[in-house]
């Protein structure tokens, strides 16, 4: 039950502005923490503005979806849905400028591939990937974690999909004198393929977000789904019915307001990028190789029954407690 979930409870947001605010947060943060020695001036130069990150981040989005269209076998769109929450959920505590958004965008598709049931190996998920393919395993297994610590292990998802076929076999059997509901679904594909790629997600309930693409498709489509709106679904719950027409006007907006990013300009931001990530996380850098490097070395090194330096804590623990097990 979405009423009762984490989504419900954790992720979701009163507006736009407390999505923006919570991305600026994480913008800030990491500005302050990677240009302290800087001037403001500096910062502003240097570093993407929460603005960029978000332009940056629906440009992954777009990519995202171009990955899963491709795919193969086909992936359900729920599969989809899914990632591109994980992917809107990871972004709004972190920023792009601190973890590779490429790697975190394969990363989301395979979790969500795990956790919705589409049942695909390591080896068959990569062989839709370009390069090398040891190397993105390897990536991606690198991530799982860290991806579902940040969602704080929350990992179900309600998209809209569900409540969707459930309105639209209530229209058909409590409503019948609108003919073949199923000729709104192109409009409705279409609405709720864009509404992904606004903030609607983060906002509204999935059965708000559905009734919005049934009222949008009948709209474009010059057909009347008023009745059933308001004689039907909220007859006897005008306070309801108010506060869903406020939203469905909002969602509207949102989707009718999605850009398609720029080419020049993601590659601009793109450039920009590359100056201001974290070489930590970044899988290209040489500071990322050389702590991978040094993770294989102290594995292989433990064993070995050796301890890599600055392990004394490990030894200490680890003889204490055989000397217990002795004791027993």
């Amino acid at each position: 039950m979405f009423a009762t979930s984490t989504q419900r409870n954790f992720w979701m947001f009163k507006d736009e502005r407390d999505v923006f605010n919570a991305r600026l947060s994480s913008n800030i943060k990491y500005i302050k923490s990677r240009g302290k020695n800087m001037t403001v001036e500096e910062q502003e130069v240097h570093f993407l503005n929460a603005t960029e990150e978000k332009a940056l981040e629906l440009s992954y989005e777009y990519q995202l979806r171009d990955f899963c269209r491709k795919f193969h076998p086909p992936m359900p769109r729920y599969v989809v849905g899914t990632a591109l929450h994980y992917l809107k959920r990871f972004y709004i505590n972190n920023s792009v400028m601190d973890y590779p958004p490429k790697e975190i965008l394969v990363t989301c598709v395979y979790l969500a591939c795990k956790v919705e049931e589409f049942n695909v190996s390591m080896d068959q998920f990569v062989g839709n990937l370009k390069g090398d393919r040891e190397k993105a395993a390897a990536i991606i297994l690198n991530n799982e974690l860290l991806l579902m610590q940040q969602l704080d292990y929350q990992l179900t998802v309600h998209n809209p999909f569900r409540p969707l076929e459930g309105l639209m076999i209530d229209m058909k059997t409590r409503f019948p004198t609108f003919s073949d509901p199923e000729r709104l679904r192109p409009g409705i594909d279409e609405f709720l393929e864009q509404v992904f790629y606004t903030d609607a997600i983060l906002i509204y309930s999935p059965s708000q977000i559905a009734l919005a693409a049934i009222i949008h498709s009948a709209s474009t489509s010059k057909e009347n789904v008023d009745e059933y709106i308001t004689q039907i679904l909220f007859a006897d719950d005008q306070k309801r019915l108010l506060n869903l027409i406020e939203a469905v006007k909002k969602i509207r907006v949102m989707v009718r307001n999605v850009q398609i990013p720029q080419r020049d300009n993601i590659k601009t931001l793109e450039k920009k990028l590359l100056l201001c990530c974290n070489p930590d996380n970044n899988s290209e850098s040489a500071a990322f190789k050389k702590r991978m490097k040094q993770s294989f070395e102290d594995e292989e090194s433990f064993e070995d029954g050796q301890y890599p330096s600055g392990s004394e804590q490990v030894r200490s623990l680890l003889m204490g407690i055989s000397e217990n097990m002795g004791k027993m």
